[in-house]
């Protein structure tokens, strides 16, 4: 017997939808959970991202089709490089970008665009010849010593009028080729941002805006958003006497967190108006990706600047442009950096992760827990092993539940283990659960092993005790604040464009003869699980 539970919630969330006619891709945040939407239908990005080079070459791109395919994929986010649209000042060349593009409409993919404009990784690598040999013209960031950085200068009207332009023209391009397939969902502007080997940059025209009065604009946000600001900068400004006028030194102070501060406003600043030249040719949803920093490391020792948790309200104050501030997380501390960048309410974007055995694990706790837009490992087309295959069956499973992730009114959270950590609890419709590694059984292999797998789940209420449970690894038992809870059934079984296609009963031996809910840690399966209580 088929169930539509899935196709019941999506009708409800599509319902709420206003029916005005959405002619792009567009980022949906009038409703409590915030939504990318394609032709006015939700759209969740099952990504990979290529590594740098590989859009560089049409050739080099023929073996990645089929593995983004094999994946599970529905998207790619791939580069585009300034050096190459724009090898002659004023003469473009889009022939790259309009040969991806059609590929991509051929193989059902959808694309993020990726601009590698005046930086990339901090450094201006894919800049152009015509302005990296130009340096009087377009001049470079200076350290504290005054030595000239392969990195420009935020501070220079010439380069961000040579960037806007490139890109204003590749969004110009994009709509001519694209405006009516909608091929292209969404556009980074540059690439992890930030400033080294200084907290800030020595230029001369630097120092004469870091000696300038903090801008007012700046001053108006912190003070009308004094009671939900970063932690690390209400702390800074109420050290330093929460003033409201005064130079960057006065209000923030003379350290390097404070000459971050700075930092973080003029690429703020930058991005934003790359990104207002972009959208006013092609008005595409846009986010800025943060290379994270680590505890104990000052400024400059990482990249300083970038739209980092603890800067998120600069970067909010100075780039209204951008719709998203992301991270891009090769920090194990996986939990709390997507904490940190939804602390405010905001969507989570997961552009860049590294590429390992355990990350299908993690997007599918990213997708139950925070509702991630989208979710992309790092160099897609280089993976081996179990990496490629537990993505595809991770993003096999999310393909399943999709709707019920993207309804609106599913109540559903997402648990995510470790060795380490091997244990979550949560309340859901009532019943609180117990998600714990299936390892810490111990009767399965690698349960005495030195390291385990990571195992997640997605955990979706569609009905008063009904829930489904797609994950891997994980063993979930049950509780009631108002009685004992038992398992009525529980199916393994597959969703069919929203249907629910049962395979076997699984109260017997599977359940521990109705004790908890397993999935096996080798195992990538959906389960319908119905509890009661007595």
């Amino acid at each position: 017997m088929l169930i539509n539970k899935f196709k019941l919630l999506t009708l409800g969330a599509l319902l709420a939808v206003p029916l005005c006619s959405i002619a792009l891709p567009t980022l949906d945040t009038d409703s409590d959970q915030s939504r990318l939407r394609v032709d006015k239908e939700p759209f969740l990005i099952l990504g990979g991202e290529l590594g740098n080079s590989t859009a560089s070459s049409l050739g080099y791109m023929e073996a990645v089709w089929p593995k983004a395919k094999a994946m599970h994929l529905n998207t790619l986010l791939v580069p585009v490089y300034w050096e190459l649209v724009e090898p002659q000042e004023g003469q473009f060349d889009f022939s790259l970008v309009r040969d991806l593009i059609e590929r991509a409409r051929k193989e059902d993919l959808k694309l993020v665009l990726l601009w590698f404009g005046s930086w990339k990784n901090s450094m201006s690598c894919y800049v152009p010849s015509w302005v990296k040999r130009d340096s009087e013209r377009f001049p470079r960031a200076q350290s504290e010593s005054g030595e000239p950085q392969e990195i420009l200068t935020p501070f220079s009207p010439s380069n961000l009028t040579a960037d806007r332009n490139a890109f204003g023209e590749l969004l110009r391009f994009v709509k001519k080729i694209d405006g009516r397939h909608h091929t292209v969902l969404m556009v980074q502007v540059e690439n992890e941002i930030g400033m080294l080997p200084s907290a800030r940059d020595h230029h001369p025209l630097a120092d004469a805006a870091f000696n300038s009065p903090v801008p007012d604009s700046l001053m108006q946000y912190l003070v009308e958003h004094r009671e939900k600001l970063e932690p690390e900068l209400r702390t800074m400004w109420q050290r330093n006497g929460g003033r409201r006028r005064g130079s960057w030194a006065e209000i923030f102070g003379s350290d390097k967190a404070a000459e971050e501060v700075f930092t973080a406003w003029h690429f703020a600043r930058y991005a934003d108006a790359v990104a207002a030249a972009g959208k006013a040719e092609y008005a595409l949803p846009m986010f800025v990706n943060a290379a994270l920093n680590r505890p104990g490391v000052a400024p400059g020792d990482y990249p300083s600047g970038g739209p980092l948790p603890h800067l998120m309200d600069i970067w909010k104050a100075g780039a209204p442009h951008i719709d998203l501030l992301v991270p891009d997380l090769y920090n194990p501390r996986f939990q709390y950096w997507n904490d940190r960048y939804t602390r405010q309410g905001d969507p989570l974007l997961i552009p860049e992760i590294r590429f390992d055995a355990n990350v299908g694990a993690k997007a599918l706790y990213a997708f139950g827990r925070y509702n991630t837009l989208g979710f992309s490992p790092f160099s897609i087309e280089t993976g081996e092993g179990e990496a490629p295959r537990n993505l595809g069956r991770s993003y096999q499973l999310i393909r399943q539940i999709r709707d019920g992730i993207t309804a609106s009114d599913a109540p559903r959270t997402g648990v995510w283990l470790s060795k380490e950590n091997p244990e979550m609890q949560f309340t859901l419709g009532g019943y609180q659960f117990t998600a714990r590694h299936e390892l810490t059984l111990g009767w399965s292999a690698g349960a005495d092993d030195d390291t385990w797998p990571e195992a997640a789940a997605t955990i979706i209420q569609v009905d008063e005790e009904e829930f489904v449970v797609a994950g891997t690894g994980v063993v979930l038992t049950f509780a009631h604040p108002e009685g004992r809870a038992g398992i009525d059934r529980i199916s393994e079984g597959r969703f069919e464009n929203g249907d629910w296609v049962p395979g076997r009963r699984l109260n017997g031996d599977q359940s521990h003869q109705g004790r908890h809910l397993r999935i096996a840690n080798d195992s990538w399966e959906v389960q319908l699980l119905k509890l009661y209580r007595y």
